[in-house]
C-alpha cells in the first residue's frame, strides 16, 4: 500500500496523540459510506458528528480515525489520532501536505464556471503531468482542506476550486493552499443576500490573490464591469497580473469567438503569441473559460499546442450545460436536444445558457407540432438578496428571449418573470419542480430544444430526469 499518511506525519501535522498500533492511510474521507479500505476516517461535525460513524468506518477497513475523543463503543486498541479540533486538524493536513510536494497549485473562483474551469484544467494538465483535484466541488471550509489532504506529494499540478458564501470566507483557503496562479472565472449577482451590491462580491472575489505565493500570478476576467477592483487587488498581491477576456486590453486575449451548435472556436493573442483552439460545447462563457484555462496551463509550463488540443475534447458535465440527443421514437428517428444546467442559477449563468439555446437551431418536421421550437425550463434563483424579484424579472429582456418560443417557469421566484413574458410565451408556472414531472411529456415535442436551468434547491434536475426516461440517449455531448 502507498502511504499517504503514515501516523506520525499525521500526528507531526495535527499536533495530536496517537492510540493504537502504527498506520499507514492511503486515503483521506469523511464519509464512512464511501471510505474505502486503507483510509484515514476524519470524524468532522458537519450535518451529522462524524464521531458516530468511527465504528462503522473501523469495521470498513479504515486505517486510522481522526477524532477529538474515543467514541463510545470504539475499542481501546482501536487506530486513533486524538486532536482538539477535527476541522483545524484537517488544515494541518492539508498545510502539510502542501508543503512536502513541489506541485504547481492552481485555485479557481468566481460567480460562474468555477467547476468547470477546475474540471478542465484537471483534464488539461492530467496529460502532461500527475495532477490532483476533487472529484466534486468541494470547495468549502472543510472540501478545500479536505482536497489539499488528500494531494500526494509527487503530484505535479493541483487544481484548487474556492467558493464561498459570505464576505471572509475565500483569503484563509486561498492562503492554506498557497497558491502559484489564482483565477477568477467572473464577477457576478450571486450570493447578494451576504453582499449589498456586485461590488462586494468582487472585493471578496479578488481575496483569493491573498494566497498567491510571492513569485504568484493572478488571471481574471478583463470584460467584466468589477474588473478595476479585481486589478487592484492582483497588483498588490500578485508578481504578475493577465486579464482574459474580449477587452482590447486583455493580456489574454479572445480577438474572435466563434459559436456554433455543438462548439466554441477562440482565436487570440497571450501578450505578442498568437493562439487558436476550440471547445467542445456551445457558448460564450464556456469559451470564456477555456481561455483562462489555456492561459494558466501556459503559465505553468504546461505544452500549449497540446493544451489546445485537450480543450477541444471537453464537454459539459451533467448539470452544468451538459448537451444531449433524446431519441423519443427509434423508427422515425424523433428526437429532442436537451441541456442539463440543472446545478446552479444567477442571472449572469442563466444569459450565458439563453445564448446557448439560441444558438443551436431546431429540427423542423417532426413531430405533432412539426415546428421545431426553442423551450425554456428555469426554476428559481436563489440567495439574491433584496433584489431577487427585479432580477428574476430582468431575465425578460435577454435578446436572446426573441427567438425562445415558450417558457415554463418552476418556483415562487420564478412568478415574476411568468408574469412579465408576453402571453404567447408563457408556458406553466409550477410552486414546486415535482409538479412538472408528470407533465414532462406534454412539455416538448419532437425537434424541440430544450434548457432546463435554475439553482440547485429548485430540483428542476427532476424536470431533467423526468425528460430523459421519455426516450434513449442518443448522443451524450459529454465525458
Amino acid at each position: 500500500m502507498t502511504a499517504l499518511w503514515t501516523s506520525e506525519a499525521a500526528r507531526a501535522a495535527t499536533s495530536g496523540i496517537l492510540y493504537g498500533p502504527d498506520w499507514r492511510a492511503s486515503g483521506v474521507s469523511i464519509d464512512s459510506r464511501t471510505l474505502e479500505p486503507g483510509d484515514l476516517f476524519v470524524a468532522l461535525a458537519d450535518m451529522r458528528d462524524g464521531h458516530d460513524f468511527v465504528g462503522t468506518a473501523l469495521e470498513a477497513g479504515a486505517a486510522a480515525a481522526l477524532v477529538t475523543h474515543r467514541p463510545a463503543g470504539v475499542a481501546e486498541d482501536a487506530p486513533l489520532l486524538i486532536v482538539k479540533d477535527v476541522l483545524t486538524a484537517l488544515e494541518g493536513l492539508a498545510r502539510a501536505a502542501r508543503a512536502r510536494t513541489g506541485a504547481k497549485v492552481i485555485g479557481v473562483t468566481g460567480s460562474a464556471g468555477k467547476t468547470s474551469t477546475k474540471d478542465l484544467l484537471a483534464r488539461v494538465l492530467g496529460h502532461q503531468g500527475k495532477t490532483h483535484a476533487a472529484e466534486a466541488s468541494y470547495n468549502n471550509h472543510w472540501g478545500v482542506p479536505l482536497t489539499l489532504a488528500r494531494m500526494p506529494e509527487d503530484t505535479d499540478f493541483a487544481v484548487i476550486e474556492i467558493g464561498m458564501n459570505a464576505p471572509g470566507e475565500i483569503a484563509p483557503l486561498a492562503k492554506l493552499a498557497r497558491l502559484d496562479v489564482a483565477i477568477v472565472t467572473t464577477v457576478a449577482a450571486a450570493h447578494l443576500e451576504a453582499f449589498e451590491n456586485v461590488d462586494g462580491i468582487a472585493v471578496e472575489k479578488a481575496t483569493i490573490f491573498q494566497g498567491l505565493k510571492s513569485d504568484g500570478i493572478a488571471i481574471f476576467n478583463a470584460d467584466v464591469d468589477t474588473a478595476p477592483i479585481l486589478a487592484a487587488e492582483a497588483a498588490q498581491h500578485a508578481a504578475r497580473f493577465v486579464g482574459f477576456g474580449e477587452h482590447a486590453d486583455a493580456m489574454l486575449r479572445a480577438e474572435k469567438v466563434l459559436l456554433s451548435d455543438n462548439a466554441s472556436v477562440v482565436e487570440g493573442r497571450f501578450a505578442d503569441a498568437p493562439f487558436l483552439f476550440k471547445i467542445g460545447a456551445p457558448g460564450r462563457h464556456f469559451a470564456m473559460n477555456a481561455l483562462a484555462v489555456y492561459g494558466a496551463a501556459r503559465l505553468v509550463g504546461a505544452d500549449p499546442d497540446i493544451a489546445a488540443c485537450d480543450i477541444g475534447q471537453w464537454r459539459a458535465p451533467p448539470g452544468r450545460g451538459q448537451r444531449e440527443t433524446l431519441l423519443l421514437d427509434r423508427v422515425e428517428d424523433f428526437s429532442i436536444e436537451l441541456i442539463d444546467d440543472a446545478f446552479n442559477a444567477n442571472p449572469a449563468s442563466m444569459a450565458a445558457a439563453f445564448e446557448v439555446l439560441s444558438a443551436i437551431s431546431p429540427r423542423q418536421g417532426q413531430g405533432r407540432i412539426a415546428t421545431g421550437r426553442r423551450i425554456a425550463i428555469l426554476g428559481d434563483m436563489l440567495e439574491l438578496g433584496r433584489d431577487e424579484a427585479d432580477l428574476h424579472r430582468g431575465l425578460a429582456d435577454h435578446p436572446a428571449m426573441a427567438v425562445i418560443a415558450r417558457v415554463d417557469c418552476v418556483g415562487p421566484r420564478m412568478r415574476v418573470l411568468y408574469e412579465a413574458l408576453p402571453a404567447e410565451q408563457r408556458g406553466r408556472w409550477v410552486e414546486t419542480a415535482e409538479e412538472l414531472v408528470d407533465e414532462a411529456h406534454r412539455l416538448i415535442d419532437a425537434g424541440d430544444v430544450v434548457l432546463v436551468k435554475g439553482s440547485k434547491g429548485s430540483r428542476v434536475s427532476l424536470v431533467v430526469d423526468a425528460l430523459r426516461k421519455l426516450g434513449r440517449v442518443a448522443d451524450k455531448r459529454a465525458e
